[in-house]
């Protein structure tokens, strides 16, 4: 059923991308589209009367216009808030990308569009064999970079797009989103545009500044991300 899917990573953890993963659904539920969304590995999640639980995954599950359950959402749901193979070592739990593989398909059977965040940045390791990149590579979506824009930005982000380009097996780099995370960094528009000039993909969106943790509707409106020239891409 799935007509469209992305794969949301970032340059760093901590960095907007359940953000930009909420006004992604948005976009695509705006289009007349059902969404779904999932969150394979969450580290730093709280035990709760339903279990354990991650706050970004949360945030996923409300912005979908399918409801699913959280444990299809959210599979691997990690208490310590540390790098997820470590987290799931220190819990005995392996992360199987077979697993991770066989939710996918049973949410992308649900909905014409998925968004799938993935954890920390590009090459964060899941277990001995594995990174966010394998990951990736095993769903097969086009990948949306969310570059935290910071003192930093740039490296951190040409790194990434050069890990994401070097391996002919990695999904497309479908485009980049600009979020602003650090208001008082020096030449914010001049590392936007000298990113635009080096990233061999469409820079989608620069969001502003958030002042509150707590995003509200109008945050998730004010991305203006360019959904039309996404979606012509794929």
């Amino acid at each position: 059923m799935m007509k469209y899917g992305f794969f949301v990573t970032g340059t760093d953890t901590g960095i907007g991308k359940t953000h930009v993963s909420r006004i992604l659904l948005n976009a695509l539920a705006a289009q007349g589209l059902t969404t779904a969304a999932m969150k394979p590995v969450a580290s730093g999640c709280e035990l709760t009367a339903q279990g354990w639980r991650n706050q970004d995954a949360l945030q996923l599950q409300q912005a979908a216009s399918i409801q699913l359950g959280y444990e299809q959402i959210n599979p691997y749901a990690l208490a310590p808030a540390i790098a997820p193979h470590l987290a799931a070592r220190a819990t005995d739990i392996e992360i199987s990308l077979e697993t991770l593989g066989r939710h996918f398909g049973a949410i992308a059977a649900q909905a014409e569009a998925v968004v799938v965040e993935g954890v920390g940045g590009w090459l964060v390791p899941l277990n001995k064999q594995h990174t966010v990149a394998d990951l990736a590579q095993q769903l097969g979506l086009p990948i949306i970079l969310v570059v935290g824009i910071r003192l930093g930005c740039i490296n951190h982000a040409l790194l990434t797009v050069a890990a994401l380009q070097q391996d002919q097996n990695n999904p497309p780099l479908a485009g980049w989103v600009a979020n602003i995370i650090d208001p008082g960094a020096g030449a914010i528009d001049d590392n936007i545009a000298t990113l635009q000039e080096y990233i061999n993909a469409p820079l989608l969106g620069a969001l502003p500044y958030i002042h509150s943790e707590k995003v509200r509707p109008a945050d998730l409106q004010a991305g203006l991300l360019n959904i039309h020239r996404l979606l012509a891409g794929r």
